[in-house]
């Protein structure tokens, strides 16, 4: 990326770990919470990173950014979070350059989720940029590729029908209430955690279940009140949890919490009692299983349930990578632009100072000579030999290099660019 004039990282890399290699406990293990995304984007600002980007979601977490090795990016995330090197390298990927840009369009645009299609990871693309934006590490190179993004899953969306039809995570843990619960409109079902996937879920619960018997809770109730009151639900203070867990049918976590929330210790239930774990890292602890009536499952076994909708979704897979390599393809010829215009300012600069010359010489020389006509003749002239040079090195990618070469040595340019 050096002959691009983005960074001072020699090469843009993107790390991290997915759901396709990495199970739920190692993902959890290197899950990055708000305070520690904070520290890490200035950390890498003190280490004079100038262009990084954090995504943690319970599929994936990676880190996009310029470096001169991909460990130091790898050092960054095992030092705020809980994994280790040695972990990250049986689970981890590490794509360079190109692929590293191609690898983002896959992600960002529904192809690399856990479930077909879903576009949620588009708006953690756009806050991610927002915050590294926030601590100065946004350079304009990652701002034209989040947008070249935004842009392809827009189109997406709108020219395929992949996204169509209710299937997310938050959708299949209904699902799976539906197909495995008798009377569910009449049971008594807690939802702990009311962040996005507690919301979703929420939503998909009141619309599909029609079950008027749905408790929220949240450690900040003024959250769950927001919730609660679109759909008219019950809601319950924190210090209320075990209680309502007994009282539960379905038990629905969703807190977002780094360490677990719920443990056998909090559950004391004769009935039997269905717990579905929809959080990365994991927060229902293993032993809640040694209970002998309750059933516990993660979002990772929830994500497994295919149905028809997911089937029909894969048809669009080829129509989204026309439009994936379309968008992509523009972005590319973008970035090859950026090889040369130091070049190209260089030669603006050069051919002003030489107009600027001749002006002076031409107006002691010239009785009531026309100082107005003369800068727009000019300007025009040189506008025009600009864009001359600009589309020739556009046009002809394989002698690029050497159309720099020639120009910077014809007008003695490589002064201007130091």
């Amino acid at each position: 990326m050096e002959d691009y004039h983005i960074s001072k990282g020699k090469h843009f890399y993107t790390i991290g770990l997915s759901y396709k290699k990495a199970d739920a406990e190692i993902r959890g293990h290197f899950s990055l919470d708000e305070e520690s995304k904070n520290r890490l984007l200035q950390q890498a600002k003190d280490e004079g990173v100038d262009g990084i980007l954090l995504t943690s979601t319970c599929n994936r977490t990676e880190i996009y950014g310029f470096a001169e090795h991909p460990f130091q990016l790898i050092k960054l995330l095992c030092e705020h979070t809980h994994g280790t090197v040695e972990e990250f390298e049986k689970v981890a990927y590490v794509h360079k350059n190109k692929k590293a840009i191609s690898h983002m369009f896959r992600v960002g645009t529904g192809l690399d989720s856990q479930i077909l299609g879903d576009f949620e990871i588009i708006s953690q693309l756009r806050l991610a940029f927002t915050r590294s934006k926030e601590f100065d590490v946004a350079n304009a190179f990652l701002e034209r590729l989040v947008n070249a993004v935004i842009q392809a899953s827009k189109r997406i969306k709108n020219e395929t029908e992949i996204s169509s039809g209710a299937t997310s995570v938050s959708f299949a843990s209904v699902q799976y209430i539906l197909n495995n619960v008798e009377n569910v409109s009449e049971k008594n079902i807690l939802l702990f955690g009311t962040g996005k996937i507690g919301r979703n879920t929420c939503e998909n619960l009141v619309k599909h279940t029609q079950n008027n018997q749905i408790t929220l809770i949240n450690r900040t109730k003024d959250k769950a009140e927001k919730i609660a009151g679109k759909f008219s639900l019950i809601v319950k203070d924190y210090a209320d949890l075990q209680a309502e867990i007994r009282k539960a049918d379905i038990l629905i976590v969703a807190t977002g919490a780094q360490n677990p929330t719920v443990s056998k210790e909090l559950i004391y239930c004769k009935k039997d009692l269905l717990v579905l774990d929809l959080s990365i890292p994991k927060n229902v602890s293993e032993d809640v299983t040694e209970l002998e009536n309750v059933q516990l499952l993660h979002l990772d076994q929830l994500s497994k349930i295919t149905d028809e909708t997911l089937e029909r979704r894969k048809q669009f897979i080829p129509q989204a990578e026309v439009i994936i390599g379309e968008v992509e393809n523009e972005f590319n010829q973008w970035l090859e632009t950026r090889k040369f215009a130091p070049t190209i300012k260089a030669l603006k600069k050069k051919l002003r100072t030489m107009k600027d010359a001749e002006l002076d010489f031409q107006r002691k020389k010239i009785a009531d000579f026309n100082d107005e006509q003369a800068e727009i003749v000019s300007n025009r002239i040189i506008q025009k030999i600009m864009k001359h040079f600009a589309n020739h090195l556009k046009g002809d990618s394989n002698t690029t290099d050497e159309s720099l070469e020639l120009i910077q040595k014809v007008f003695q340019l490589e002064e201007l660019q130091k």
